[in-house]
C-alpha cells in the first residue's frame, strides 16, 4: 500500500531532465514573473510620455526612481522571508501584489490633454497608476529573491547539478523577458496600453497559478522557519497577519515615494554617501593592509558598476524614446519591441561566453574580474558610440537605420555577460568576513543607485524628434 508519506518522497524524489521537478517549476513561475515585468517595461517610458504627456526629464525620473526602488526592496523582502515567513509564503504574497499591480496598470482611464499650456489629467486615475506601480515594487521585492534562493535550496552544497540548474532557471528570465517585450510592446502600442499591460498581467496570473500547483514537488524547501511564530497573537491578530498588512501599508509609503522623486533622489544619494563614507573608514582603520586594498578594490569596482548600469538602464527608458522617434522601424515593429534584442542577445552568447571563460580559465588566461568591469564599460560606451555614428548617416527626417540600435543592443549585452555573472561572486571573494553581509546590501544599494542616475541621465538626454 503506498501511504501519503511515500507519496511525498516519491514528489521530493522526481526529476526531469536529470533535475528536480522543482526546478523546472520555479523557472515557469520566474519566467511569467519576468513576462509581466518587462511587459510593462517595455511601454512604461512611452506610457508616461504618450498617455500622460510627461516631459521626457519628468519621465525619466518616474522610471528612475520606480527602478531603484525595484532593486532595493527586495532586500527587505529576503529579510522578512528568511526570519518570519518562509521563502513559499513571500512568493505566493509577492505574485499576488504583482497580479494586482499589473492589472491595475491596464485602467489607463482617458488620456491627457493640453489646454492652454497646461497638461490636464485624470487624477484618480492617475493615482491608480502609481498605486499599480507601487504594488509591483512591493511584490517584485518578495518573490524575486526568494525564488532565487528556492533554486539554490533544491540541491545539495557539492551537487554537480547546481551551476546547470542556475542555467536552466536563468533561461527562463530571459525567455519570459524576450516574449514579453514583443508581445506585450505590440499590442500597447497597436492596439491600446491597456491591452498589454493587461497581456503582462494575465502573464503574472499564470506564474502564480504554476506556482500554487507545483509547490509540492519543492522537496519541502522553503517552508517558514518557525511555523508557529507565525500564529502568535498580537492585538488580537497573528504575526502573519500583522506582516501582510505592514506590507500593505508599505505599498502606500512607496506610493508616495514614486510621486517625489526629487525627494527620493536626495534620501537614495544621501544614503549612499553616508553608507560609502563608512566602509571606506572601516577599510582605512579597521583593516589590515590585504583587507583595506580588498575592500577599496570593491568599492571601486562597485562604482565602476554603478556607471554600467545607470547607462545600461537607458534602454527602458530614453533608448526606448530615441527609437520611438529617431529610429527607421518599418510598419510592424514598435518602439518597445526593441527591447527583446538584450534577453535574445543573451540566450545566444550566454553560453557561449560560459565556454569561453571556462576555455581561458583552464589555460590561466581567463581575465581578472577588474578586467572584465573595464571591457563591460568599454562595451557599453561602443554601443552608444555607434548610435553616434549611425545618427551621423541619418536622412533629412532625422530617421537613423535600425542596424545601428541593433548593434548598440549587441555591445550592451556584451558587456552586460561581462560584468553581471561575476558581481555577486566578487563581493563574497573581497569582503572583509566581519562585514560581509553588509557588503552584500551595499552591493543591491549600488544597484538601485545606479537605476536612479539611469534615470536623471534619461531625463539629460531628451530628445525632441528632430
Amino acid at each position: 500500500m503506498t501511504t501519503n508519506a511515500d507519496q511525498a518522497t516519491n514528489l521530493d524524489q522526481a526529476t526531469l531532465l536529470g533535475h528536480p521537478v522543482g526546478l523546472f517549476v520555479l523557472f515557469a513561475t520566474e519566467m511569467w514573473e519576468r513576462f509581466s515585468y518587462y511587459g510593462m517595461r517595455a511601454l512604461l517610458i512611452l506610457y508616461l510620455t504618450k498617455h500622460w504627456l510627461y516631459s521626457d526629464g519628468d519621465a525619466g525620473m518616474i522610471y528612475g526612481t520606480y527602478a531603484a526602488l525595484v532593486y532595493a526592496v527586495p532586500v527587505l523582502g529576503g529579510m522578512i522571508a528568511d526570519r518570519f515567513l518562509g521563502l513559499r509564503k513571500a512568493i505566493v504574497f509577492g505574485a499576488a501584489l504583482l497580479v494586482v499591480g499589473h492589472l491595475g496598470m491596464a485602467f489607463e482611464g482617458p488620456p491627457a490633454t493640453v489646454v492652454d499650456g497646461v497638461v490636464i489629467r485624470s487624477q484618480g486615475h492617475e493615482q491608480i497608476f502609481y498605486l499599480a506601480l507601487s504594488f509591483i515594487v512591493v511584490g517584485v521585492g518578495f518573490l524575486k529573491a526568494n525564488i532565487s534562493t528556492i533554486v539554490g535550496a533544491l540541491y545539495g552544497e557539492n551537487d554537480p547539478r547546481r551551476d546547470g540548474g542556475f542555467t536552466i532557471f536563468y533561461m527562463g528570465i530571459n525567455l519570459g523577458a524576450f516574449v514579453a517585450t514583443l508581445l506585450c510592446a505590440y499590442l500597447g502600442e497597436t492596439y491600446g496600453w491597456r491591452y498589454g499591460f493587461g497581456l503582462a498581467g494575465i502573464g503574472m496570473v499564470a506564474g502564480l497559478a504554476t506556482f500554487l500547483l507545483g509547490a509540492r514537488f519543492l522537496q519541502g524547501v522553503g517552508l517558514p522557519p518557525e511555523p508557529m511564530a507565525l500564529s502568535e497573537k498580537r492585538l488580537g491578530l497573528a504575526l502573519e497577519s500583522r506582516i501582510y498588512i505592514a506590507s500593505i501599508l508599505f505599498v502606500l509609503l512607496i506610493w508616495s515615494a514614486i510621486q517625489n522623486t526629487q525627494e527620493m533622489g536626495v534620501l537614495l544619494t544621501a544614503f549612499t554617501a553616508v553608507v560609502t563614507s563608512y566602509m571606506i573608514w572601516f577599510s582605512l582603520t579597521q583593516c589590515t593592509k590585504q583587507e583595506r586594498d580588498r575592500m577599496l578594490t570593491m568599492l571601486f569596482l562597485m562604482f565602476v558598476s554603478v556607471v554600467f548600469w545607470a547607462l545600461f538602464e537607458q534602454a527602458g527608458s530614453s533608448l526606448t524614446l530615441f527609437t520611438d522617434r529617431n529610429v527607421d522601424r518599418g510598419s510592424f515593429f514598435t518602439a518597445g519591441m526593441f527591447q527583446s534584442l538584450n534577453p535574445f542577445f543573451i540566450i545566444v552568447l550566454a553560453p557561449l561566453f560560459a565556454v569561453l571563460w571556462l576555455f581561458l580559465g583552464r589555460r590561466s588566461r581567463e581575465p581578472s574580474v577588474a578586467f572584465k568591469f573595464g571591457l563591460a564599460i568599454l562595451q557599453v560606451g561602443l554601443g552608444f558610440f555607434a548610435l553616434v555614428i549611425g545618427a551621423g548617416f541619418a536622412g533629412p527626417d532625422g530617421q537613423v537605420a535600425v542596424i545601428w540600435l541593433i548593434l548598440m543592443y549587441l555591445l550592451h549585452t556584451t558587456g552586460e555577460l561581462c560584468l553581471s555573472p561575476v558581481g555577486l561572486s566578487m563581493v563574497t571573494k573581497l569582503s572583509v568576513q566581519r562585514v560581509a553581509a553588509m557588503m552584500m546590501g551595499v552591493w543591491f544599494l549600488s544597484s538601485a543607485f545606479a537605476a536612479y542616475v539611469g534615470g536623471w541621465i534619461a531625463g539629460l538626454m531628451a530628445i525632441d524628434g528632430s
